[in-house]
């Protein structure tokens, strides 16, 4: 893919988040990169120059919506925005070792993280690390091998928005779903589509 053919979605301050994005991806190791990135995040979400594109607010029936605004010719990473119905959220699953930071833009999304406690083959035990209710202007990042999480939308009637900065494109990852036994689950590959992003 040469560079004119990746996505770049125009929106009102979209030069200004991708001349903060492009410092911060330059910051260091993963610890300092997600730092400055999650900082840089939480101040577009303030920042009153800054509005996503319209489609963003557009949730989409049976599934939650990943469009991709833009991927840096440059750095590689990749801004993915998910539009997240009521009700709607992921199951388990990780981020096929790509650090991510991932900030509420708008409504309110409950996150919380898993233990990878052992595995064996496919099958893996996780427990339940802490979780959040987060809201407007929230932030978190997820490094690898701590990436394994779920994300959900739990009001009844509201739609909630979130931005992801990707260290690059994020095409697959590993879905777990719950077995009977407590605290098991089997993993297996999930290739992630993005939707019509205008």
């Amino acid at each position: 893919m040469n560079d004119a053919d990746l996505p770049d979605i125009p929106f009102p301050g979209h030069d200004k988040m991708i001349a903060a994005l492009d410092a911060a991806v330059c910051a260091g190791d993963s610890q300092a990169v997600t730092r400055a990135v999650r900082q840089t995040l939480c101040d577009m979400i303030r920042d009153r120059d800054v509005h996503l594109p319209a489609c963003v607010y557009e949730p989409i029936t049976d599934h939650y919506a990943r469009r991709e605004l833009y991927r840096s010719p440059t750095h590689g990473y990749s801004v993915v925005a998910m539009t997240w119905g009521p009700g709607q959220g992921t199951p388990v699953h990780d981020h096929s070792g790509l650090w991510c930071v991932e900030g509420v833009w708008d409504g309110e999304l409950e996150i919380t993280q898993y233990e990878l406690l052992e595995h064996d083959g496919e099958r893996f035990r996780f427990r339940p690390a802490g979780g959040i209710q987060a809201g407007p202007g929230s932030a978190g990042s997820l490094i690898p091998p701590h990436e394994y999480h779920t994300i959900r939308n739990a009001s009844d009637d509201r739609v909630a928005v979130s931005l992801h900065i990707y260290k690059a494109e994020m095409q697959c990852c590993s879905m777990f779903a719950p077995q009977g036994e407590a605290e098991w689950y089997e993993r297996a590959d999930r290739t992630l589509k993005t939707d019509e992003a205008a």
